[in-house]
């Protein structure tokens, strides 16, 4: 007897889609179960090998661990805002917009056609503004915030500048820089605004400061570790200096 396996394929993953048989539910007396995947870029026409090579693994999990009767919550989306989309948009010479939401498209077809028991109405796309102005503001609170030593716990940068217009800082406990020099009150309000900025950058969680970077003069763009090898960039092949 043959196996129709693209008629049975086609006929539950259809089922899966119309029922919402892999969504998680918010409120279960099930115990919870989170498998969550390496989000793909969408910076090519389509899923290379390496993207199901893992997928296949963690949905194994994902299906095992629903048939033992957890209410698993088993997300997906796409890592696409950064370095990988541009560069498939300037090699294509189209907008990144419009090449990241077609590439988007042609890689939810493919995963679809595989398989995957993903809760795709948890769909996250980090270029889409709804999430990155999450990451944003987080940027921002700390920019506003220093880690007060005394207390175990950050607290709005303006504590701090209150503490040092009373007191200076030479009371004050803070994760910071360890070249900061000690000052009393009378020195910070005499202070002007550009060099109160400098001191507070050395207490913020989140500071300016100089260090040396991967540098890819071809891309135009500052490279994490991973992203080199053998000293060139990984996507081109470019050469990678150390540079301020």
């Amino acid at each position: 007897m043959k196996y129709f396996h693209e008629k049975i394929e086609e006929k539950w993953q259809k089922y899966w889609a119309q029922n919402q048989t892999f969504a998680a539910t918010n409120n279960s007396d099930k115990p919870k179960y989170y498998v969550l995947d390496m989000f793909p870029y969408p910076s090519g026409a389509g899923l290379h090998v390496g993207h199901p090579l893992g997928y296949i693994a963690s949905d194994i999990v994902a299906r095992f661990k629903r048939h033992k009767g957890f209410n698993v919550l088993h997300p997906q989306g796409y890592d696409s805002f950064g370095l990988p989309a541009e560069q498939y948009a300037i090699q294509t010479g189209q907008h990144p917009e419009k090449t990241t939401r077609e590439n988007i498209e042609r890689y939810r077809e493919q995963l679809d056609k595989i398989g995957f028991s993903f809760d795709w109405s948890r769909e996250v796309r980090t270029s889409n503004p709804d999430y990155y102005k999450h990451t944003q503001w987080i940027f921002i609170q700390l920019f506003n915030s220093w880690y007060n030593k005394d207390t175990d716990q950050a607290e709005d940068i303006s504590t701090l500048i209150t503490i040092f217009e009373m007191a200076g800082n030479a009371t004050v406990h803070a994760v910071c820089d360890d070249n900061v020099e000690i000052f009393f009150a009378s020195e910070w309000n005499f202070y002007s605004d550009e060099e109160k900025q400098q001191i507070l950058l050395k207490y913020r969680l989140t500071y300016l400061a100089e260090t040396e970077v991967n540098w890819c003069p071809a891309l135009g763009t500052v490279l994490a570790n991973d992203e080199i090898v053998n000293g060139v960039s990984e996507r081109g092949g470019h050469p990678v200096i150390r540079k301020k």
